[in-house]
């Protein structure tokens, strides 16, 4: 790859997403251990730092976030050891090499541009897939066997989404697959707006639009999407380091924050 003017704004976020996630697995006192991004990044000819920078607090968040769903598809793999894990926008995410169990089958959705480049940089196998497919063109699911068990990660995509997409994704994932799961993370309404105004910017990068904000305290009415949808629950950051550590317990009483979220779907 020789560099990243091909990709548009939100596929860019693969990128952003990916540097930050290797400063902090680099660290010897990392929260993150991520060996396959810190490969990649080594393979990839593109001016991480120069274009993206690299603060610690930042890149810190990202990794904690990462490790909120890393523990939810952990623990799914636990109760289903041959299940499959979707991920919805999935980039360059490489959580399958953080908590694969050598029995799951994982499915990455994305945009055609960041999916022929993931194809590129991480070849599918019998147990990993790469499908070109929007997340919101619902034929990705006939792509998945629902015998075994399945979850649906969907970490950094569901903010570029309209608010009336959001609804319909998650109504048709609840139907679709009775008895499973749901892991996704939003933004506050502040952020999306501030995002979506052009203002969220630095001297490496600028946010691109999120039409969809929902504070943290707004996590219930995801449940209105659909009556499958049978359990909301927030997922917490555990651990952090220096202030980021400190602050964490008390950023749960602030109801405009940053929350990931775990959603189950009735039985059939």
């Amino acid at each position: 790859m020789g560099g990243g003017e091909a990709l548009g704004r939100v596929e860019e976020t693969a990128l952003w997403t990916l540097w930050h996630r290797v400063v902090e697995a680099r660290r010897g006192d990392g929260v993150l251990r991520d060996p396959k991004a810190v490969e990649l990044v080594g393979r990839i000819d593109f001016p991480f730092e120069e274009r993206f920078g690299s603060t610690a607090w930042v890149s810190q968040l990202q990794a904690l976030r990462a490790a909120c769903f890393d523990r939810e598809v952990a623990d799914f793999l636990r109760r289903h050891p041959g299940g499959t894990v979707v991920g919805l926008g999935d980039g360059l995410e490489t959580q399958a090499w953080r908590v694969d169990n050598g029995r799951a089958r994982w499915l990455s959705v994305d945009l055609p541009e960041t999916a022929e480049l993931r194809e590129r940089l991480l070849p599918p196998d019998g147990r990993h897939r790469v499908l070109a497919c929007s997340a919101t063109d619902h034929r990705w699911m006939d792509e998945v066997d629902p015998g075994r068990g399945v979850l649906i990660s969907a970490q950094g995509l569901l903010m570029y989404l309209r608010p009336t997409e959001v609804r319909e994704l998650i109504a048709a994932c609840a139907r679709r697959f009775p008895g499973g799961a749901m892991v996704l993370d939003a933004v506050p309404r502040w952020f999306s707006a501030r995002a979506s105004e052009g203002k969220l910017r630095d001297r490496y990068y600028e946010a691109p639009p999120m039409p969809f904000g929902m504070d943290a305290d707004e996590r219930g009415k995801l449940a209105t999407a659909d009556p499958a949808v049978t359990g909301v629950r927030e997922v917490y950051p555990e651990g952090g380091r220096g202030a980021v550590r400190a602050l964490l317990p008390l950023a749960r009483r602030v109801k405009q924050r940053p929350s990931v979220v775990a959603l189950r779907f009735a039985e059939s």
